[in-house]
């Protein structure tokens, strides 16, 4: 997007903005954003663009102090990135430059923004949509329903979104290596366990218990929940070459014609549908060998 593009915009105007791939419900200082994208809230290019368009504004509006990101869709929460946007992406040779990727930038500016950002899981957070609930300050999972994977290696490629840096700070070496190396899904429970998220909350408390959460928190001085965002942001400063280097590793597998037979495995067997995708990811590493 254009740094001179004006993203000030009162409350009214942003909530009666057309976003395709979500709404946006502002009350007492905290935007709810509810993604209601298609069969599996797909990261393609419209998704992720209104996303960057969405970061842009939520940074400088002053009224909002805590952003609340949930699903319309109960099997899904955020999928992964539509993997023949990779391809197209990688034949325009978007992923051979130097810079910060656009992914990585995207979760980099809700990671710093000062306010409070929440994932609340409900339904399945696979590749890019577990990298996204993993760059927000705090995410909870529904303990019947959550489901998060790092499912990359079985297609052949790496997390290009931040996902392994994410999960070295918050689950230590060995699990992250478990989860990038091994690919399946994790229930809420599990994932609360190594760290991956905050807490695993039942299905019928969850709404309340981050509404409350969110409430509680945007009841504070702006001013002050930036700065204590700010203080525990100390410690992972200087973390934009992690994700240009990684990007370069990510860059030569999406290159490999292993990443572009696991494609076409992927779809011919109902890979980015509802139903499809409902499947355990160990189930998609016997079917894409």
């Amino acid at each position: 997007m254009k740094s001179e593009q004006n993203y000030s915009f009162d409350n009214k105007t942003l909530v009666n903005r057309s976003f395709q791939s979500f709404t946006i419900k502002i009350d007492k200082g905290v935007a709810f954003i509810t993604f209601d994208y298609g069969e599996t809230n797909i990261l393609d290019l419209t998704s992720v663009t209104e996303l960057v368009e969405l970061a842009n504004i939520l940074e400088v509006n002053k009224s909002i102090k805590v952003i609340v990101f949930q699903s319309a869709n109960p099997d899904y929460f955020l999928s992964h990135a539509d993997f023949k946007l990779l391809q197209n992406f990688r034949d325009q040779g978007a992923y051979d430059g130097e810079e910060m990727p656009l992914y990585s930038a995207l979760l980099e500016k809700f990671r710093k923004m000062p306010k409070a950002t929440i994932a609340k899981i409900q339904g399945r957070a696979r590749g890019g949509g577990a990298e996204f609930a993993m760059a927000m300050d705090m995410s909870f999972g529904a303990a019947n329903s959550a489901l998060l994977s790092q499912m990359e290696i079985i297609m052949g490629i790496l997390p290009g979104g931040g996902a392994a840096q994410y999960l070295a700070r918050k689950v230590g070496r060995s699990r992250a290596m478990e989860i990038c190396l091994g690919g399946e899904d994790f229930k809420a429970i599990d994932a609360e366990k190594y760290g991956y998220i905050n807490r695993a909350i039942p299905d019928d408390e969850i709404d309340f218990f981050v509404d409350d959460l969110a409430y509680r928190i945007a009841s504070y001085p702006i001013e002050a929940i930036a700065h204590n965002k700010a203080t525990v942001n100390l410690f992972e400063s200087g973390r934009e070459q992690e994700f240009i280097t990684s990007n370069k590793w990510f860059s030569k597998l999406v290159k490999s014609s292993e990443f572009d037979n696991r494609v076409d495995k992927f779809f011919s067997q109902g890979g980015q549908t509802r139903n499809g995708e409902l499947s355990n990811w160990k189930e998609w590493a016997e079917k894409l060998k």
